[in-house]
């Protein structure tokens, strides 16, 4: 009795895999998808394989990893790309926190000789 249950757990694990991978007929095709930092090609669902050549897959690869703020350099708020050093700039306002990349909580109560940050200004 206990070999069975054992089975019977496999195959239910076995199909909820199955259940899980796969996706309709009509939603399948050759292509390419970023796996890490490579690109990875093979069959399966349009939502995954989202590039049709390894072209395609190897220039978005290279695309994202140029985009500095990819990596999420910013604590909080927002990364935009610059030109300048170190190639991103974090926008905090609104959050509650400012500093380089957003790391510095806004003062709650005034303290001598700090300048309020911009960032925590109110409006």
């Amino acid at each position: 009795m206990r070999a069975i249950s054992v089975i019977l757990l496999a195959f239910n694990i076995t199909c909820l895999f199955w259940y899980v991978e796969s996706c309709e007929p009509n939603q399948t095709q050759n292509g390419c998808k970023i796996y890490g930092t490579t690109c990875t090609c093979g069959f399966g669902c349009k939502t995954e394989y989202i590039y049709r050549t390894r072209r395609a897959c190897l220039s978005a690869l290279r695309e994202r990893n140029s985009n500095v703020c990819y990596r999420q350099p910013c604590v909080r708020g927002i990364c935009i790309q610059t030109a300048q050093d170190p190639g991103f700039a974090c926008k905090c306002e609104g959050t509650g926190y400012y500093g380089q990349r957003c790391e510095k909580a806004c003062p709650t109560i005034p303290v001598r000789g700090l300048v309020f940050p911009h960032e925590c200004v109110v409006i």
